[in-house]
Order: C-alpha cells, then structure tokens, then sequence
C-alpha cells in the first residue's frame, strides 16, 4: 500500500522550479491569511486550485498525460481551465502581497512594478484582447498534431506547453473575475460574462474535428507507448469530449460568476456611479475650453 501511494506522490519528472514557485505562493498565501480577514471559502477555494496544480504537475499523473492522448487532455484541462479558475475566484492578490514582508513591498515590489519592463509586460499581458487571443491560442496550438509531437519528444517544449497553458489561463481568469469596475479593471464588466461564451467556440470546433475523425492525428503516443490498452481512436473520442463538453462547461461557470460580480458592481452602485462622473467630467471639458 505504501510503495503504490509513493509511486503516485513521487513526481514523474521533478522540477526545481515549479517546486520553489509553488512553496513561494503557499508561503505567501499562509502568511497574508494571518493579517488579512480571508472567509473559509475563498481559502477552501485557493488551496483547491493549489493542491490540483501540484498533483497534475508533480505526481505520477504526469506520467499518464505522456503516454495516453485523452489522460493529456485532463491535464491541460485543469491546468488551463480549473485549476486557474478556482485559484483566481479565491482574489487572492491582496493576500499574497500581504504576505510579503513590508521591506520587500517597500523597496522591492513598489520599484518593480515602475519599471519600464514591467509596464511593458503588464500593457501587453494584461490587455484584454491579447490575454484572451493567447487563452485560445494555447490550446489550439498544441492540438496541432505536429507541435503535440515536437512537446512530447522533447522535455523543453512538453514543459512550455504546460507553462503557457497555466500562466494564460491565470492572466485570463484574473481579468474575466475581477470584481472591480472599470477602471481600474480592464475588461468591461459585461465584456467579461460574454468572453468565455466567445472563447469556447473555437475549443468546441476542434473538440469536435477530433471526437469525430477517423484518422490517428496523435501517432506520437503510439511511439512513446500507451499506458492503457483500449483502442486508440476511443482515446482519441474521450479527448475529443474532454475538449468540446467538460472545457465548455467550465468556462460557463467562469462566464456565471462574472455576471455574478457584474450583478454585484449594478446594485452597489459603482458602475452607476462611474458613468455619471464620465459625464461630468465630458461635461466639464466645454466649460474649461470656453474659460
């Protein structure tokens, strides 16, 4: 019993970094609960997100999202879609920065975030058209039989691929859930509820070019051997459905909860309030023109 559950806990292929990233935002995260009231949910809710990162990532699932093209696609699928989701409806920003000590908040983040650099990242990242073109794109491309086979031969790529599908999908999420107006959000709080409807069509379209082919579009697995033993084009069927219904689900629960916070900013008032001081201030260029 022992020797199977360390088979599962030990990581297929070990990385250094995610492990210092990982610990680094669970340190950051525990710390900010100590000084910031943060409800039991959205804490249930971040170490979720967390625990399913970690166990997609560093355990011998991993193994199986190498060998089995369906097993590949639940990865990507938490990864890109869940995990991020979960972690980014926690808000867990606040929290985070307040687990940095206040020295590094003072003379490290505060610089940082001025630099020329960073503004660069941050204008093109967290730019609402390009966060979610890139959202898409990552999973597109990697369907691409060609780019599956370049990330599953070498380990460089494979782990690219995985990055990419992450970091895009936390940047997304964290714009699509922002509970803020705008500004200083950047979508439009309405623009959120429809993105993910907008997004999924694509994923759709190719899940269901994949659940429907009759051709093997993902040799490669066949070459680095399939962990199970059923035929391959049900592999490919269960894929095809892990792309087209269960990713389309879960982005309506993300479209869901932004028109939860949208409702949320209409009866506040905050939205209310940002259109009427618009107009005044729209009002109040003639005047200054006229002075």
């Amino acid at each position: 019993m022992i020797a199977v559950l360390m088979k599962w806990i030990v990581p297929w292929e070990f990385s250094w970094v995610f492990l210092a990233i990982f610990l680094g935002t669970c340190v950051l995260y525990w710390r900010g609960c100590k000084k910031l009231p943060v409800s039991g949910g959205r804490r249930m809710a971040f170490w979720s997100g967390m625990a399913i990162v970690y166990l997609t990532l560093q355990t011998y699932f991993d193994f199986y999202a190498e060998h089995e093209f369906f097993m590949h696609r639940i990865q990507q699928l938490l990864l890109h879609h869940l995990a991020p989701l979960i972690i980014m409806a926690s808000y867990p920003g606040s929290v985070l920065r307040a687990g940095l000590p206040l020295r590094w908040r003072v003379h490290v983040l505060r610089p940082a975030l001025r630099t020329w650099p960073w503004r660069i990242v941050n204008a093109v990242l967290l730019n609402p058209a390009v966060a979610t073109i890139l959202f898409v794109v990552f999973v597109l491309i990697w369907l691409i039989p060609s780019m599956q086979t370049m990330a599953m031969l070498d380990w460089r790529v494979y782990r690219f691929m995985n990055w990419s599908m992450i970091v895009s999908g936390f940047i997304y999420w964290g714009l699509v859930l922002d509970h803020r107006p705008r500004p200083p959000g950047r979508m439009i709080p309405g623009v959120r509820v429809l993105s993910p409807g907008i997004t999924m069509a694509p994923q759709i379209l190719a899940g269901a070019i994949i659940t429907f082919s009759k051709a093997d579009l993902y040799p490669i697995f066949e070459i680095c051997g399939r962990a199970f033993n059923f035929n391959v084009f049900t592999g490919q069927l269960i894929g095809g459905i892990i792309i087209w219904v269960p990713a389309a689900t879960i982005e309506t629960i993300g479209g869901l909860l932004a028109m939860r916070q949208w409702l949320r900013l209409s009866r506040s008032g905050r939205i209310r309030r940002q259109a009427q001081s618009r107009r005044l201030l729209g009002d109040a260029a003639p005047l200054r023109g006229h002075s």
